[in-house]
């Protein structure tokens, strides 16, 4: 224990010099800016910042602690325009519209935004105390993670996505596979073979996913909002009279912010898992457990506080829990940590466990400022909140392109193709029909995310035992997540068939009585 307060006493005293704070609040601000611009994300925060910082011949700390408060910063400001307009941010945020959406619809733009926060915050601290406590022990867990284990954990992520499919898995299965399908376009890394390129050249490095983000919602969302004003359905967002959430709503979500903070501090520890999928399995995670427990009150996808609450704890968790696998191992725990020790690179500084030897004002000096730029990152967020809902007011005829010429910027800005424009606005009317459809579009985009992944590791297992698909359940890890993912699909089967069960019992002793 002794150690911790030394720890965290050398931390403080770097992070709180008047510099780093000055940085710290500057990176929360303009990551924020950035999680809410569609088509930047984090990763490009941080790419933008790199040379700043280095021109500036700022120290290491100083830099890395302004790389890091984009970062979080971003995480925060991907919840905003998805609660508010359907359109996430980041890809970690695609979670968030599910329930976030919904309940600025019925007029708690201003709650949602502000337990939002909160989430994100607890999450983040869930983390930092993480990091503290249990970053050498997870940091040796990790590293027993190989590309087989990585396959059957990706195979768990998606059986978990069965509590995203809703009343029609079949329509929810079929989105799943267009989303692997967008995966494998372009050139296999492996053979260099094209894949599904039609022997178009811009699609030799596949579709990006912030295309796909960006048609399947906020391209398809306008062209539904546009449908309903000209039909004359425009849906009038009733006003809220409350700013911040309630004590009550505050106890009601309390269990669920807890489990998916730990869920995504534990996702984050993962080199390559990502805040996209701790947010994915948290949300399933929750909407599963919750309607086997409580299924008359369970509103997921309708506007339940608990599916908002449940990513956004989730994905903030997992963002600060990644820099665990990049300080303790010298290995990214996602795109972003990746970016930010190609920082580290500039000042002749390599990660690892050496580094907490060499370097413990750094490191200390790191881990501290997460935990201040998140409550920072609290503070601009919760007065803000009334700010930000005031986008539900805009009328739809200024609000529509304003999006739609945001969005194609963010997308224009990937590779400067307008190739890339074409596609979204292609893309964007192939999900106006899903959604005409009623088929579900978190399924598709986590098979996107996910799809790649899991090619990947499985051909590199597959190299590793020259074919032999035994070493998928060789190790420890690769069993538990086997056993995991059986009693996923398992026991929702067998609670249907219990509940089942008990309603013609009820029903059976009702008739006797009667």
């Amino acid at each position: 224990m002794s150690g911790i307060l030394d720890h965290l006493s050398l931390g403080f005293g770097v992070a709180f010099s008047p510099l780093n704070l000055l940085v710290a609040a500057i990176g929360s601000f303009f990551g924020t800016i950035v999680g809410v611009l569609p088509g930047l994300g984090p990763i490009n925060g941080v790419a933008m910042l790199i040379p700043i910082a280095f021109a500036m011949n700022l120290p290491p700390e100083t830099a890395l602690i302004l790389l890091a408060a984009v970062y979080v910063g971003a995480e925060y400001g991907g919840r905003i325009t998805s609660i508010l307009i359907n359109v996430p941010g980041e890809a970690a945020s695609v979670m968030t519209t599910l329930d976030g959406y919904p309940l600025a619809r019925q007029g708690l733009g201003s709650v949602a935004l502000s337990l939002s926060a909160w989430a994100s915050f607890v999450g983040s601290t869930v983390a930092f105390i993480g990091i503290l406590v249990f970053a050498p022990i997870l940091a040796s867990w990790a590293l027993a993670f190989g590309p087989p284990e990585y396959f059957v954990l990706m195979v768990f992520a998606f059986c978990c996505l069965t509590g995203l499919l809703g009343n029609q898995p079949t329509k929810g299965v079929l989105a799943a596979m267009i989303g692997l399908a967008i995966s494998t376009v372009g050139v296999d890394s492996n053979s260099g073979v094209y894949r599904f390129t039609f022997d178009h050249p811009n699609l030799a490095d596949g579709i990006d996913f912030v295309v796909v983000v960006i048609s399947l919602f906020a391209i398809s969302e306008m062209l539904q909002m546009l449908e309903n004003v000209a039909g004359g359905m425009s849906v009038k967002v009733p006003k809220s009279g409350r700013k911040l959430f309630n004590m009550q709503e505050l106890r009601f979500t309390w269990p669920t912010v807890m489990r998916s903070a730990l869920t995504g501090a534990g996702m984050g520890v993962l080199p390559g898992a990502g805040a996209s999928v701790a947010s994915a399995v948290a949300y399933a995670n929750e909407k599963r457990l919750i309607e086997q427990r409580d299924p008359k009150n369970a509103k997921f996808g309708q506007g339940d506080m608990r599916g908002l609450a449940a990513p956004e704890a989730a994905n903030n968790a997992s963002a600060t829990g990644s820099f665990i696998p990049m300080l303790t191992l010298g290995v990214p725990g996602s795109g972003t940590t990746a970016v930010m020790m190609g920082a580290l690179t500039l000042y002749n500084i390599t990660p690892g466990p050496v580094l907490f030897e060499t370097q413990p004002a750094l490191v200390w000096g790191l881990i501290a400022s997460l935990f201040i730029a998140n409550v920072m990152l609290l503070v601009m967020n919760i007065p803000m909140v009334r700010v930000f809902a005031s986008i539900l007011s805009i009328p739809p005829w200024l609000l529509v392109p304003g999006i739609v010429s945001v969005s194609m910027i963010g997308v224009y800005a990937i590779n400067a193709t307008t190739f890339d424009l074409l596609m979204v606005s292609g893309l964007g009317l192939v999900g106006y029909f899903l959604r005409k459809a009623s088929v579900p579009l978190a399924p598709l985009v986590l098979g996107v995310v996910l799809g790649n992944l899991m090619e990947q590791n499985l051909r590199r297992a597959l190299s590793m035992s020259d074919g032999d698909v035994s070493i998928l359940f060789h190790s420890s890890v690769s069993i538990t997540f086997w056993v995991l993912t059986a009693l996923v699909i398992a026991l929702p089967i067998t609670f249907r068939r219990i509940a089942k069960r008990r309603a013609r019992q009820h029903e059976a002793a009702n008739d006797s009585q009667a």
